[in-house]
């Protein structure tokens, strides 16, 4: 199956792209592109779509930015959609919505009431700080 952008030039399909009906799930959390310059912006020229296939591409794979197939839109492109969702919350507003569509369709409640922290990923000390001393025993 061969996705589209906006610029008519075709692709194969990824594993990570999102299907049709998951992006008709997240599309409504996606910023509105600016249509026009009158309203500030340039016009829009890359599908996003496309941007959130790339953004995908790129977790799922663990590879660089500069490292992205040439046929999704260019790695500077995808950084800054990326980069500006992250800082405005859109990727959180992503997660949190599917999360509780997730946890309802399993007949929970859409809000955890409890987490879970793993005693590995929490930092303990500063790098280079003195853990603990203790005298050598000879």
């Amino acid at each position: 199956m061969l996705a589209q952008n906006k610029n008519k030039q075709s692709r194969e399909r990824s594993p990570s792209d999102v299907s049709d009906t998951q992006w008709r799930r997240i599309q409504s959390y996606l910023p509105k592109p600016k249509s026009n310059t009158s309203t500030g912006g340039r016009p829009v020229e890359v599908d996003c779509r496309e941007i959130i296939h790339a953004c995908l591409y790129m977790a799922r794979s663990g590879c660089a930015w500069r490292m992205l197939p040439h046929d999704f839109p260019k790695w500077k492109i995808v950084y800054h959609y990326f980069d500006t969702w992250k800082k405005d919350g859109t990727w959180k507003k992503v997660h949190d919505q599917l999360r509780q569509a997730v946890r309802v369709k399993a007949g929970k409640n859409p809000f955890p009431s409890a987490a879970i922290i793993d005693a590995q990923s929490v930092q303990t000390t500063k790098k280079g700080e003195f853990v603990a001393l203790m005298p050598v025993k000879r």
